[in-house]
């Protein structure tokens, strides 16, 4: 007999090699047939698959959402049926739920099109409505290998034989439809609905491996309910409608282009807009007690060496050698070079802690396939700090950082969704004792500052537990902004030291931390998080000052001028345009105030503001247009000191 324990604490014995069916069966009939799938000590399991042993059960319907990375899964099997039905030949090779939906690659020779798209959505309902059964089998691994290759399935079997050799072969068929899978899986195809929609191509290497074959990669969304498929549908087309690439051209930000893959050229207006945030930075941290510093762009092999960024990063440094024979590296992390500083002279416990900043121009190797406009580059500044304090300090450290990433992500117009905190992985250094104490000194800090962190099992850093800073942008988007880390391990590498208040030398912890992460991720959610409309205190062109006839040009150059002496940032647009053309064009350029000056506005030294997004002007002196705007544009840590 096993004894499972259910939600409510209930503890109930079945006989041994009963299944999850044959439980909900015990309690429901009609519980059995609504039943998706089952849980058992926290895994997902079939519902047909015996229990081998007992433990915390639960039943899990189609529409818990539990269940929502399982209907993915299923429709990857249902779309590699589909696929194979419609077009004989094609060799399916992998096929994963993955955020907000699922892919799969295919093998053929000639390409798939997105005009096929329907088709294959077609027979993918086909397929949902034939309710096939979906049974797991386990194979003997030389039989599911000779299986595979006697169908023309190479990629499958290839998979089969690089599995470890304890792995147990599961395959899972659907109909008469085979795949090879871990599972878990819903106990027919119509469990999978049809809130699906496949969404683009791709291309794929085998394995990742741009040594080995091309695949087509084939993506698809799919929900509980059509009513989530069309609101996702809607958040995609508004993402679209946001993508920094495209505004970041129209807005005149910066460009990318092949001679500098990864790398970014920033226009005169997304400079502006580098600067304020730099600057609004730069004043939270001093304010913080921080001091800035500035380390080396490349160092010596022997340094990274010592760090142990060489034989763990290697792969993503940019190394290159000089006529002298040095090898040397374009730093990829900055932490490093603030050991070095820290290291010059004898510290005092007095001195801790030292809270040392830099914006650090770092440079990382990313596959070319992996970048993706500002979100992903090879070059990047970091607004990157290091707390080097005493152990005893490291909880309040922590919770005041907890505090100022708070404050600087609401200044920014993000929503803070959690906190995640990132536990022991395997492997990692350091053994259960010291996991123990470092996990406790994050948690304990956050709780300090009035957040309960949500556990990430497994996530933290090699060396170190972490906390994940979660926003949420103004479409619901989740982005991880922020992180800090206490590093026990590179003080000891680097040999840094301080005098204690024992007069004895001690390491310092070593606080990795991180608020916006790079700029250029970071002015990349900006600018999506606004669709580019700034408010007036980010925004690279404050105010246009656009004139709708020649004989306002002299008070339009007066009125740009005074507007500038009070602290903004004005364009003057005098060309011999249409006011509307002028309006449209500023307006696309998501310019936040239009200053519209004609005859009369001249004669009266008035100004008609016209609001990004609104169809009437607000009409005030040029004076008085300067104080509103100014108190506008002052940035929000400045308001706060200046009590506006």
């Amino acid at each position: 007999m096993i004894e499972l324990i259910f939600p409510d604490g209930a503890k109930r014995e079945y006989p041994a090699g009963s299944t999850a069916r044959d439980v909900a069966a015990s309690i429901a009939p009609s519980l059995a047939k609504r039943a998706a799938l089952a849980e058992l000590d926290g895994e997902l399991r079939d519902l047909n698959r015996e229990l081998e042993k007992g433990g915390r059960f639960r039943l899990i319907m189609r529409d818990d959402p539990e269940a929502l990375e399982t209907i993915r899964h299923d429709a990857a099997h249902v779309l590699a049926e589909a696929v194979q039905e419609l077009f004989p030949g094609t060799q399916v090779t992998i096929g994963p739920s993955i955020e907000d939906g699922f892919y799969y690659d295919f093998a053929r020779d000639e390409p798939f099109s997105i005009d096929d798209f329907p088709k294959i959505e077609a027979k993918m309902r086909e397929i949902v409505d034939r309710d096939a059964p979906i049974v797991r089998e386990v194979w003997d691994r030389h039989e599911a290998v000779a299986h595979f290759e006697k169908v023309g399935e190479h990629y499958k079997a290839e998979i089969i034989r690089d599995l470890p050799a304890d792995e147990t072969i599961t395959l899972y068929r659907q109909g008469e439809w085979l795949d090879l899978c871990r599972g878990p899986h819903f106990p027919s195809t119509k469990h999978v609905g049809k809130a699906f929609k496949l969404t683009k191509l791709a291309g794929a290497y085998w394995r990742g491996d741009h040594n080995n074959a091309q695949l087509q990669r084939m993506y698809g969304t799919a929900w509980a309910s059509d009513a989530d498929l069309e609101a996702y549908l809607k958040r995609v087309e508004e993402a679209e409608r946001r993508d920094h690439r495209k505004l970041g051209r129209q807005m005149a930000l910066f460009h990318m282009q092949e001679e500098g893959r990864g790398m970014v050229f920033w226009h005169p207006n997304g400079w502006t807009l580098w600067r304020t945030i730099e600057a609004y930075m730069r004043r939270v941290l001093d304010a913080a007690g921080y001091v800035e510093v500035k380390t080396p762009q490349v160092l010596d092999r022997s340094f990274w060496e010592k760090s142990g960024h060489w034989e763990n990063y290697r792969p993503n440094m940019f190394v290159c050698e000089t006529v002298e024979g040095e090898e040397l590296s374009l730093k990829p992390m900055n932490c490093p070079g603030h050991v070095q500083i820290f290291d010059q002279g004898q510290r005092s416990y007095r001195e801790l802690p030292l809270r040392m900043a830099e914006f650090g121009a770092c440079h990382r190797y990313e596959p070319s396939g992996a970048l993706h406009g500002l979100m992903r580059v090879r070059g990047f500044v970091q607004d990157d700090a290091h707390i080097f304090c005493r152990e005893d300090q490291v909880e309040e450290e922590v919770a005041a950082f907890v505090r100022l990433v708070r404050e600087v992500h609401s200044d920014f117009g993000l929503e803070a969704k959690q906190i995640n905190l990132g536990t022991r992985p395997t492997p990692r250094a350091g053994d259960d004792a010291f996991w123990d104490k470092t996990e406790a000194q994050l948690l304990n800090a956050a709780r300090k500052a009035g957040v309960e962190p949500v556990i990430a099992e497994g996530d933290g850093a090699f060396y170190a537990p972490k906390l994940d800073f979660v926003v949420k942008d103004a479409i619901g988007r989740e982005w991880t902004c922020g992180t800090i880390q206490n590093d026990y391990v590179l003080p000891e590498r680097l040999g840094a030291e301080y005098v204690g208040e024992d007069g004895q030398k001690h390491r310092p912890v070593m606080l990795h931390r991180a608020i916006l992460g790079s700029f250029e991720r970071f002015i990349g959610i900006m600018i999506e998080n606004y669709g580019g409309a700034f408010p007036l205190w980010l925004s690279p062109v404050q105010v246009v000052v656009a004139t709708i006839t020649s004989d306002a040009d002299e008070f339009a150059i007066e009125a740009t001028e005074k507007l500038r002496n009070v602290g903004l940032r004005v364009d003057l647009d005098l060309r011999n345009e249409k006011i509307n053309y002028k309006v449209r064009e500023h307006s696309l350029a998501k310019v936040p105030v239009i200053a519209v000056v004609g005859r009369r506005e001249a004669e009266q030294g008035n100004l008609a503001l016209r609001r990004l997004g609104s169809d009437s002007n607000e009409l005030l002196s040029l004076d008085e247009a300067g104080r509103v705007l100014s108190v506008e544009a002052t940035p929000p840590d400045l308001r706060r000191v200046e009590g506006v």
